[in-house]
């Protein structure tokens, strides 16, 4: 039993419908009216530091980051904490090596900022297929996940009612993306997480009343209805089956921290920025919204533990991702009021605008991948009315086969799908990031053996480990080809893709690599500094 009564589960579909109606219409009003690319791309760079921030902030919190790392607090207490820690880490990252100079060196790709140094189709289309292939996953995942949690909270089981959820809500992010541009889908995301921040520390707020303010109290229960005792409060209980606990929970936080914030949903939102000043102060927002995240997240899965016990949740999810609703329904005790209930619509109505947002925001990234790094490439004078259409086709061409495979996966783990994302980021992404943006001598071979290789290194190991199979919560639990000993490819793939950017880079030679010494410093003013950048 989940506990919501029938007036909170109207309630929360009329505010769905409200709320997907509201948005669809400000994308219509706020997308670009006329065939206009930096208005579509950037939308004239002209948010707000924080309007930007809290938009950056936005699409960093995923749907997958609100409830699965709120079901890895609740079920594996400290260990969830330092996953929660990661991903605010991986944004100060990006604000202090990365944010700068991409925005220096990019115009409305990850494509563009790679090929400032060297042009070229291959490293575009390169940069545009590593790109899809790092979002998809995460695109499916909160797909597949939608129709899980509608189905959760109005209460239904029925599969074809799922993958309708499913295909409904993809066209309507389809309909953002495509309609709304950068400043629709940017106005979407600031709405999301006001309301998710909002509902989140009310929560919170509700959580530690019920232990009379203390932190003390509330970890202390928290330990003793999981189960475990203190090892719930202590590091290793998430790997604790795993042959090398401690290096498979090192191998997990890296690639948060160097995948998370690369991932090209998040630093497109750096070009939207009109000066090196405004991506600085954009950051700010950003990096303090996602800090009071991580401290709600806590405190709300520390509560799900506390006030419904371990076994519950992992009762209702193996994975834990209904914690935080369990955790926001079980924060008001036993007789709901009008307003807790208004408060419990509030809490779903934010998680149903972050799964909207979340998604929009990747097809986004994607199409204008597709549009502008594939086929705009490809005609040198192509005409801007040209590259719009191409850019709304191609949020078609990404979201279909999204909608038609998270239909497919949606009664799988999907798990595999999140850590597959977030490894791409950190082994293809992340090098070729820091390599073009700061080492003089990185050529275009070393560029695409990063990418390629990196990737290919994810790709070969993910299938190995026990997220796919080999254990019950894997994707495939009745199959076992477990042969990697870690849960995230990381510790491996990681260095490898640094690796190859390296050795890719001495097989071009000394020639090749003094030629690209002096075309790096011929941009260097501009790229770490943004001395040339018209409006920098």
């Amino acid at each position: 039993m989940t506990g919501f009564s029938d007036s909170a589960q109207a309630m929360s579909l009329v505010a769905f419908s409200t709320v997907a109606t509201i948005t669809l219409l400000l994308c219509v009003m706020t997308g670009p009216d006329r065939d206009d690319l930096d208005e579509f791309y950037t939308g004239y760079s002209s948010l707000s530091p924080m309007r930007n921030g809290l938009a950056i902030a936005g699409d960093y919190i995923s749907a997958a980051t609100v409830l699965g790392t709120g079901g890895v607090i609740a079920l594996y207490g400290y260990d969830g904490v330092v996953l929660a820690l990661s991903t605010a880490l991986s944004l100060m990252l990006l604000m202090f090596l990365l944010a700068e100079p991409l925005r220096n060196a990019g115009r409305f790709t990850m494509g563009d900022a790679l090929a400032r140094r060297m042009p070229g189709r291959g490293v575009r289309m390169t940069a545009c297929v590593v790109t899809i292939a790092a979002l998809l996953p995460l695109m499916l995942v909160q797909l597949a996940g939608t129709g899980q949690l509608l189905a959760f909270i109005l209460g239904f089981s029925g599969d074809s009612l799922k993958t309708g959820c499913i295909i409904g809500l993809g066209a309507m992010m389809i309909s953002y993306a495509a309609i709304g541009g950068m400043k629709g889908t940017a106005l979407i995301q600031i709405m999301k997480i006001v309301m998710l921040l909002g509902s989140g520390a009310v929560v919170a707020v509700l959580i530690m009343s019920r232990f009379d303010w203390d932190p003390g109290a509330l970890f202390d229960t928290a330990a003793e209805k999981s189960g475990v005792g203190s090892a719930f409060l202590q590091s290793g209980l998430e790997f604790a089956g795993s042959p090398h606990p401690r290096l498979d929970m090192i191998s997990a936080q890296l690639a948060v921290v160097l995948g998370g914030a690369c991932l090209p949903h998040v630093t497109m939102r750096m070009y939207t920025a009109s000066s090196a000043r405004q991506v600085r102060r954009s950051m700010s927002w950003a990096v303090s919204s996602v800090v009071l995240f991580v401290l709600v997240i806590t405190v709300v899965g520390f509560g799900a533990t506390a006030l419904i016990g371990r076994a519950v949740i992992a009762q209702e999810d193996p994975q834990g991702n209904t914690a935080y609703l369990l955790a926001s329904r079980a924060a008001f005790g036993a007789d709901v009021s009008t307003a807790e209930t208004l408060l419990f619509t509030t809490v779903t109505t934010a998680l149903f605008l972050t799964l909207l947002a979340s998604v929009a925001g990747m097809i986004l990234a994607c199409a204008n991948s597709l549009a502008h790094d594939v086929f705009a490439a490809r005609v040198h004078e192509m005409s801007e009315r040209r590259e719009m259409m191409l850019a709304r086709l191609s949020a078609l061409a990404v979201g279909v086969p999204a909608i038609v495979l998270a239909t497919l996966v949606q009664h799988r783990s999907l798990q595999p799908l999140v850590t597959l994302s977030f490894c791409l980021g950190a082994s293809a992404i992340a090098p070729a990031l820091v390599y073009s943006l700061f080492w003089r001598r990185y050529t275009r071979t070393g560029l695409l053996c990063t990418l390629i290789g990196g990737s290919l290194v994810v790709v070969l190991l993910m299938p190995g480990t026990n997220l796919v199979s080999g254990s019950p919560f894997s994707a495939f639990p009745e199959a076992d080809f477990n042969w990697f000993p870690f849960t995230t490819t990381g510790l491996v793939s990681i260095p490898a893709g640094f690796l190859f950017g390296w050795l890719g880079t001495l097989a071009s030679g000394r020639r090749k690599s003094e030629e690209q010494r002096r075309q790096y410093e011929a941009v260097e003013g501009w790229i770490l500094a943004g001395a040339v950048r018209k409006g920098g």
